[in-house]
């Protein structure tokens, strides 16, 4: 985008366009270009792509997710790692509030019925407002943090669970929870905003599955490791739960025989949700302020630290919300 590119070239960086978006693309230019630095979308970025360049001084992840860089083999070779957190966050909140929107209104089978069969469609498809429904969101930073916020705003009743975070910086409004296993039990929709890391990785497997209501909802806008997906989808097809909106599954680009895909209760996106033209501009202006940083030796705004998530204090504390829960016959 215009705005990193300009940052770039006006403090006087040479740019180089990728050819490619698979790995061995990348390693063919770090190879061919030798390039100090390098801002990276969705590529994975090896040990090997790392150690084929020993000019590289910085990396940046264009976005808030970095399981596709090796940050350990980065820190090994004195390769500063960074990443845009922000850059995205409001545009992946605005795709959770998307789907929670288009699972509560039953889209997909509105979309295959109602010109077929317009009384059906109009009459019979379950439909729900989420005005005083639950949303639990597990992983409240940047990304689940907006969703709670928007969620309030839509008169949900809103559970958050973050081990990593203290109460009082939970937004205004939001049921701080310390039990995971009530975001499941109480929610009519429960929204993933983790990164994948092993405490994480299928961490939604048929047992949480089955803790949630029949009329709830999954929602993942995080990682599809998340989940065990073999599991969604029986409980997704037997009725364990209504249904799921994903913008991540386990493989990208999609298996055409994904099974989830023959379900009408599953809506899937093809991980659009930090894809906005204006999250865009933002990743490109923060990756490039990134290297700016780094170039003239300040202390960079957003380092990836290996973080051991098994082992890192976690919080206890609790923080309940003011107001009381808003009630379906309240006006």
């Amino acid at each position: 985008m215009y705005e990193g590119r300009k940052l770039l070239e006006d403090a006087d960086h040479t740019i180089i366009d990728g050819r490619g978006f698979e790995t061995a693309d990348v390693l063919a230019d770090m190879k061919e270009h030798q390039p100090d630095a390098m801002i990276v979308r969705i590529t994975s970025i090896t040990r090997e792509v790392i150690e084929a360049n020993p000019n590289l001084k910085v990396i940046v992840r264009h976005g808030a997710g970095f399981d596709t860089l090796d940050v350990e083999a980065c820190h090994e070779h004195g390769v500063q790692a960074l990443y845009a957190p922000v850059a995205n966050s409001t545009s992946v909140a605005e795709t959770a509030l998307l789907l929670i929107l288009e699972c509560s209104r039953n889209v997909t089978v509105l979309h295959n019925t109602w010109v077929q069969d317009y009384y059906r469609a109009k009459l019979k498809v379950r439909k729900n407002t989420l005005s005083g429904k639950t949303i639990g969101i597990i992983g409240c930073g940047n990304i689940g943090s907006r969703l709670a916020v928007r969620a309030l705003a839509m008169e949900m009743n809103v559970l958050a669970y973050d081990p990593y975070k203290p109460a009082k910086a939970f937004p205004n409004g939001v049921e701080v929870v310390r039990n995971l296993d009530r975001i499941f039990k109480e929610s009519d929709y429960v929204s993933v905003h983790t990164p994948s890391t092993s405490v994480t990785k299928n961490m939604i497997d048929r047992k949480r599955l089955a803790m949630m209501k029949s009329t709830a909802f999954l929602i993942n806008t995080a990682r599809g490791a998340c989940v065990v997906e073999e599991d969604l989808y029986e409980a997704c097809k037997s009725g364990v739960i209504a249904g799921a909106g994903l913008d991540a599954i386990c493989k990208e680009p999609v298996d055409p025989a994904n099974p989830l895909l023959t379900l009408d209760n599953v809506i899937i996106y093809p991980h659009i949700g930090g894809n906005t033209i204006e999250a865009a501009h933002r990743a490109s202006y923060f990756a490039a302020m990134g290297i700016k940083e780094v170039y003239e030796g300040k202390e960079p705004t957003w380092p990836i630290h290996n973080v051991d998530y098994v082992n890192a204090p976690v919080y206890t504390d609790t923080k309940k919300p003011s107001t009381k829960p808003i009630g379906m016959f309240d006006f």
